[in-house]
């Protein structure tokens, strides 16, 4: 099955107020071309579900400078002032998440499970309103798992039936994402045939992919 699609495809299953995750470590393995569509096509109020909100110019930093988020579950914000701005003032709802934890979140969400058990954030602000499990006389929090509506990835390789091969440190939070949402659309640089990505260099497998655009 051919995956091929178009960017205005990619996007066009996003509405206001639904949740999405997409890729990338301060716009590293960021999908630049589908955060310009969404950019563009002005849809609002959305949840956002990644590692960071890169910086203004750049990634998903285009996407909080044009206001198109009500809450982010982020593992920081430090690298673009204008997240910081917006939640100070009110604007914009942030879930600060540790960066293990966020990553497990979204494992556990892929996976089908209730949720991971963490001594990370014990004993912190991270614990407020949190269940606490205790385990072999060890505390835990319960952090839940974590799903979105429509995931973007990037990926610097694919064939047509969608197996993605990442690029070293630009697959980060990609993987992960690819098992925890409803509809997932990767961004590609390059598309070859199928049968010419060798097995074991394949990531993430085709099945979880359902379409595919060109970078």
């Amino acid at each position: 099955m051919d995956k091929i699609g178009t960017i205005e495809g990619a996007v066009a299953t996003v509405k206001d107020g639904m949740t999405i995750m997409i890729g990338g470590f301060l716009g590293c393995g960021t999908p630049e071309k589908i955060v310009d569509a969404l950019v563009a096509k002005g849809v609002k109020d959305l949840t956002l579900i990644a590692n960071d909100t890169a910086m203004p110019d750049r990634g998903i930093g285009k996407l909080i400078v044009n206001r198109q988020f009500k809450k982010i579950v982020v593992s920081h914000i430090g690298t673009n002032p204008v997240t910081g701005k917006q939640m100070i003032a009110g604007d914009l709802e942030v879930h600060l998440v540790p960066q293990g934890t966020l990553a497990e979140r979204i494992r556990a969400g892929g996976a089908g499970l209730g949720g991971v058990l963490t001594p990370t954030g014990l004993g912190t602000v991270v614990e407020e309103g949190k269940q606490k499990v205790v385990v072999d006389g060890r505390e835990y929090l319960l952090e839940t798992p974590l799903k979105a509506d429509v995931a973007f990835l990037k990926a610097h390789k694919a064939d047509r039936r969608g197996n993605l091969v990442y690029r070293r440190a630009a697959r980060n939070f990609n993987p992960v994402m690819a098992t925890a949402a409803d509809k997932v659309v990767a961004e590609i640089e390059q598309l070859v045939e199928n049968g010419e990505i060798d097995p074991d260099h394949v990531v993430t497998p085709g099945l979880f992919v359902d379409m595919l655009v060109l970078g």
